[in-house]
């Protein structure tokens, strides 16, 4: 079992850290750090607008950390945002053309390092993969809400 966890744990370590350097090269053309790309591929699908509080939720960052991105993506031009009351957090964030643009070529970008990332997986594969995956981030997100349990149903 602890050569599982390492093997899982290192995997998952090393995906997200080659991705945020990719990212991060990505996003330098812009000027932003490399979450921004996760940001505004988000804002991209949707092009309705949405709240930095919803944008949270999707992204799974803290309120303090889309505030700092948004206001970057703001002074950059490429959001507005939209009933800008009192609470700020609750405005809606929408892409500005120049944002569409910038939005439009990371999804672009993204699109290749996935595919060349998934090289050599046929379909298939992808498939069982993808719903592995799943499971296992919403198992995880279940213990991290609830804890440990003190027993395993597999011991």
């Amino acid at each position: 079992m602890i050569e599982r966890f390492e093997s899982f744990t290192l995997a998952m370590s090393e995906i997200p850290s080659c991705w945020g350097k990719i990212a991060t090269s990505e996003m330098a053309v812009y000027g932003l750090k490399g979450p921004n790309a996760k940001y505004l591929i988000t804002l991209l699908k949707n092009p309705q607008g949405i709240t930095a509080a919803k944008l949270c939720e999707l992204c799974y960052r803290d309120k303090a950390e889309i505030s700092r991105a948004m206001s970057n993506l703001e002074k950059k031009g490429l959001i507005t945002r939209e009933n800008t009351g009192p609470n700020s957090y609750r405005a809606l964030i929408k892409l500005t053309d120049e944002g569409k643009k910038a939005a439009q070529h990371i999804a672009k970008r993204v699109d290749i390092a996935v595919e060349l990332g998934g090289k050599g997986i046929g379909e298939k594969e992808r498939e069982i993969f993808y719903s592995c995956l799943e499971k296992i981030a919403a198992n995880l997100r279940e213990i991290s809400k609830e804890g440990l349990p003190e027993n395993s149903s597999n011991e």
